[in-house]
């Protein structure tokens, strides 16, 4: 009786959508691993094949979610949470060297990276704290609490070294806001940004210079109103403080190839056979493409291996090339309307936990699929973050089909239950 509720009561749209994008995703894996050899889907040799058998399992996956009860995802919450962060703690002993990573465990030709699966085990851990009654997000060690939830898997993350993984893991933030976190927390984290940026384009002296300034100025339209000198002394304080941390962590923080991506987006450096290689040609590829592209497998560039890796995080330019502008907004507008469709989910749950999960879901989504298009189009920094059911891999693609079917499956029970 519960099963065929379920299914039932199921929300078929984001199911629908969620089939589309994992479809457009293998026929793009598929035309960006095409070589000249006979094609075969029994092959595990073959990439295309390989993902092929990716998706097979991520739907005996979707099944097993479906059955299992909703309350377990729940109350055991905490346990997945302290698994996930076991697996990534045994990767310091047991994990595999992968393109100067630690990030992978290694059974036989398959590897399991479970940076991908913490981010569902981080989502349900951080919805369960903060739909416990006894937690009110607008508490300051209640805040600390649910911060420290999220960085806890990023920081075992960042040494692997995977800085594109461990950033995703921010995202979490923006559910909070949806329970009530005060926005001076997002306000200092567009701050923080800025000034790192602006320290890197201009320089340190100028930046303390500027920001000296706008203090000066503001306190200076605010002084009849008997602001607090003090204050002021205090924010531009810190802000000049953390400027002149930014080299530091620039240098020693970064890895060599981050600072040369950084600065070739920065317009510092201008390096298209090197370190910008594959920005420059995943360009090139999308531009090529024009309005309607060069047709499926037509990929002048795609076919010539001009971008490495073209069917992982640089999938999206093949998508640019050969359906072209028409089928990448096409694109575009399927993860749009998935996000927009999880957050009305969302919203119109009656508890908490699976309000957060939903908007959890939808922010971890957002986050992946803004930062790989800008990375791939070159507005952001290479920083190894996969697109969404599109780019190649097992991990990858299992960890987002748990991600979104746990809040499907948490959909579909309250919507009984209503």
């Amino acid at each position: 009786m519960q099963r065929n509720s379920t299914l039932q009561n199921i929300d078929w749209i984001t199911v629908i959508l969620y089939l589309l994008l994992v479809a457009a995703g293998w026929m793009n894996i598929y035309s960006a691993s095409l070589s000249d050899t006979a094609v075969s889907f029994t092959n595990l040799d073959n990439i295309y094949a390989k993902q092929l058998f990716f998706i097979g399992l991520s739907l005996v996956l979707i099944v097993f979610i479906l059955a299992v009860d909703a309350k377990f995802y729940e109350r055991f919450s905490s346990v997945i949470y302290l698994i996930a962060l076991a697996s990534l703690l045994g990767l310091f002993i047991f994990g595999k060297d992968i393109n100067g990573a630690r990030s992978w465990y290694s059974f036989g030709s398959f590897g399991l990276q479970p940076s991908e699966f913490a981010k569902a085990a981080a989502a349900l851990a951080l919805s369960k704290y903060l739909s416990d009654i006894q937690t009110n997000v607008k508490l300051f060690d209640h805040q600390l609490k649910a911060f420290l939830i999220i960085l806890l898997p990023a920081l075992l993350i960042v040494p692997q070294p995977d800085p594109g993984s461990a950033l995703i893991f921010t995202a979490l933030i923006f559910p909070l806001y949806r329970e009530g976190l005060h926005f001076i927390y997002l306000l200092l984290g567009f701050i923080a940004a800025f000034l790192f940026i602006a320290t890197l384009l201009i320089g340190v002296y100028w930046v303390a210079a500027a920001v000296a300034v706008i203090a000066l100025l503001l306190w200076f339209k605010n002084r009849k109103k008997k602001r607090n000198l003090g204050k002021y002394v205090i924010i531009t304080g810190a802000c000049v403080a953390f400027a002149f941390s930014v080299s530091y962590i620039f240098n020693n923080v970064f890895e060599q190839r981050h600072r040369d991506r950084f600065n070739i987006v920065l317009g510092k450096e201008v390096d298209t056979r090197g370190i910008g290689y594959n920005t420059n040609q995943s360009e090139i590829a999308i531009g090529s493409g024009g309005f309607l592209g060069k047709g499926w497998t037509k990929g002048t560039q795609t076919k010539g291996n001009f971008v490495p890796e073209q069917h992982t995080d640089y999938i999206f330019s093949t998508v640019g090339e050969e359906w072209g502008f028409l089928g990448s907004i096409f694109v575009v507008i399927l993860f749009l309307w998935l996000i927009i469709r999880l957050l009305i989910l969302a919203e119109r749950q009656k508890q908490q936990f699976a309000r957060v999960y939903g908007y959890s879901v939808a922010a971890i989504l957002f986050f992946h699929f803004f930062v790989n298009i800008g990375m791939v189009t070159g507005l952001f920094p290479t920083v190894g973050i996969p697109l969404p059911f599109f780019s190649y891999g097992g991990s990858a693609l299992w960890g987002f089909t748990i991600l979104l079917f746990i809040f499907v499956k948490l959909d579909s029970s309250n919507f009984i239950n209503r």
